[in-house]
């Protein structure tokens, strides 16, 4: 069976795996806040789908995603907990069925962190993992200010949070973000041999295995991602942001200087 739920995230089901994969190639897979909103709504419906039992988030062999669509981000600030990049941030985090993530070439900022809510990721030898939030003026999301630290220990989260700079695939499989790393041509096709591997066993061993392990930090992750959010929100319409990201739209430098 397939579906897509929308022109840019393309949601393909077989034999009990759902792969949502990013289809935004020309843009880099930037994600819109319609493509969050499809990322969500699939998520949901996964969740309620007895037919689904794992699923797979994947991007193309030379990009995984650039994070944010920065001209469409400008236009539709994610304002309110019910923003479609919350909305999505609150089903990853909190989905209760196998994640599997299939990552190549660069995954900037929200394309690093929804990977700490998968259970297992798979990585081309020419991913890029970076988290350049502070370098627009503003703070982490998806719980990584918290998870980050707890994955990497905090001098390694300092680097990567404050200052921003892509980390390679052998630094991530070294830390315990990425599970394996084949060449770029591969990464799609272990993902899915692993979630077939996956849609074998038994499901309710799987989400019981998967809620037994998150437990400890469940309530914790959800109320850091509630005080990313609103301190995010602020800081967007705070000096240092609005510099970043004219420098942007600029196609220059930014000056911080001042702020």
């Amino acid at each position: 069976m397939s579906t897509s739920t929308s022109a840019d995230i393309l949601s393909h089901v077989d034999a009990g795996v759902m792969t949502l994969t990013l289809n935004r190639v020309d843009k880099k897979n930037s994600i819109t806040a319609a493509m969050y909103d499809a990322l969500a709504d699939a998520l949901e419906a996964a969740n309620h789908d007895a037919a689904v039992r794992v699923v797979v988030i994947q991007g193309h062999e030379s990009i995984f995603s650039a994070g944010n669509d920065i001209g469409d981000f400008l236009n539709k600030p994610p304002s309110t907990p019910d923003s479609p990049v919350f909305r999505f941030l609150r089903g990853i985090s909190s989905f209760p069925k196998p994640l599997v993530a299939a990552v190549c070439g660069p995954a900037v900022g929200i394309g690093t962190t929804m990977l700490l809510h998968c259970d297992l990721v798979y990585a081309g030898d020419n991913a890029a993992f970076s988290m350049p939030f502070v370098n627009l003026g503003l703070c982490p999301e998806a719980a990584s200010s918290f998870l980050v630290p707890q994955l990497m220990g905090y001098p390694r989260a300092a680097e990567a949070l404050l200052l921003g700079e892509p980390f390679m695939a052998e630094t991530a499989l070294e830390i315990g973000l990425i599970n394996r790393i084949v060449p770029p041509t591969e990464v799609n096709a272990l993902a899915q041999r692993q979630a077939q591997k996956l849609a074998a066993k038994p499901l309710s061993a799987l989400m019981e295995t998967k809620r037994l392990m998150k437990k400890g930090h469940a309530g914790i992750v959800a109320e850091r991602m509630a005080e990313e959010g609103a301190s995010f929100g602020r800081m967007l319409q705070e000096p240092a942001a609005r510099e970043a990201f004219t420098a942007f739209m600029e196609k220059r430098r930014p000056d911080f200087s001042q702020v």
